[in-house]
């Protein structure tokens, strides 16, 4: 069994698990299977608004598909998720990478 046949396998089960969830997100990436991916960040990001590493991966990842527009948005909704909890530490990796993007 694969690592997201498990994964899948256990999201069955517990199918609110916001780490398996993120977790099949980032398998999807990796297998190049990139809307499934993305939506599911999308899906994490609206269901539980303060996973801020969900925002992050997307950003990326749109990032390197070239949507930079898309990426930007990710990114500030991310830093404002980080902000509201106080962690600093995420907020400044999201807006550094933001700044990396440019103005566009």
């Amino acid at each position: 069994m694969s690592r997201r046949e498990q994964i899948e396998a256990m999201l069955a089960e517990d199918p609110g698990d916001v780490f398996l969830r993120y977790s099949l997100a980032m398998e999807q990436d990796k297998a190049g299977d990139h809307e499934a991916s993305l939506a599911r960040f999308a899906d994490l990001t609206h269901d539980d608004p303060f996973y801020v590493p969900a925002y992050f991966m997307a950003g990326q990842q749109l990032a390197r598909l070239s949507r930079m527009d898309e990426a930007r948005a990710v990114l500030r909704d991310g830093i404002e998720a980080a902000r509201v909890q106080g962690n600093a530490h995420a907020a400044g990796e999201m807006s550094e990478f933001l700044a990396s993007l440019g103005s566009g």
